[in-house]
């Protein structure tokens, strides 16, 4: 007998805040060249380990009511803000695509896209071991479509696309920012030719051409308001992570209805 639906996504969300907490160390130590194990966690202001009730994601931040119970010093609200965001993406993954390998994929993109713009947004940087987990992942989730040929797999445990057109997104991806960043001079940062390779991997052909051009549209638009607001200079650099991560969101979600909206403007 199947689960009823609440407690399916009871455990999603819950299972989405645990891995949104260790999302939330992962971006706070790896740029820093923290260990992500030792030490334990603690107060940045005042170094007190954090306790039991404060270690519990989004509840502990409640309880507290935002703030240290050693110091009372403020704590960030990004820290529940990623807690919850991830539960929320476990729950929606589960709702458009099922229990399905596909679900699992793109459930992992969005996960390493999340920690990926954060700390960019950050530090500007993309860590070269973020991207390279991925395509690991990537590749370890496609192998499924190579064993289908000697085992018969249900259509639930196969991968969305063929590996040919996950190698033709990574390229297109890839090929696409490596003319952009000779052209631009270091406008365009190698990490960022790294991170569209990845996407285009789990994407697929037709998924990179709408990233990259959403990405893009809202960089670009982005980048001209705060201009306006005296946000932004002219030649400053705008991380551009969190703009393909929001992209590839929005592609994984709703990219086949923007696809036919757009041929059917041609």
């Amino acid at each position: 007998m199947s689960a009823p639906q609440w407690f399916i996504y009871l455990v999603l969300g819950l299972s989405g805040l645990c891995f949104g907490s260790f999302l939330n160390v992962v971006v706070y130590r790896l740029p820093r060249r923290l260990s992500l194990q030792k030490p334990p966690s603690s107060c940045p202001r005042c170094g007190k380990r954090l306790g039991a009730i404060e270690l519990i994601p989004l509840a502990g931040y409640l309880l507290l009511r935002g703030r240290c119970r050693h110091c009372g010093a403020a704590i960030s609200p990004r820290y529940p803000l990623v807690e919850l965001t991830t539960a929320l993406l476990f729950m929606a993954v589960y709702t458009r695509f099922g229990f399905t390998l596909t679900a699992l994929a793109y459930l992992f993109l969005l996960y390493l896209l999340l920690g990926i713009a954060l700390i960019d947004l950050e530090h500007h940087l993309v860590p070269n071991i973020l991207v390279t987990v991925g395509l690991l992942g990537g590749v370890i989730l496609q192998l499924p479509a190579l064993a289908v040929r000697w085992w018969p797999l249900p259509a639930a445990l196969l991968p969305e696309r063929a590996w040919t057109d996950a190698l033709a997104g990574l390229l297109l991806g890839g090929g696409l920012m490596l003319v952009i960043f000779l052209v631009s001079r270091g406008g365009m940062g190698a990490g960022d030719l790294k991170l569209m390779a990845l996407i285009g991997f789990f994407t697929g052909l037709r998924g990179t051409a709408i990233v990259m051009m959403l990405g893009f549209l809202v960089g670009a638009l982005t980048g001209l308001l705060l201009m306006a607001m005296d946000r932004l200079k002219r030649k400053e650099a705008v991380p551009f992570a969190p703009f393909l991560a929001l992209a590839a969101l929005v592609n994984i979600f709703w990219g086949e209805q923007l696809w036919d909206w757009y041929i059917n403007l041609l």
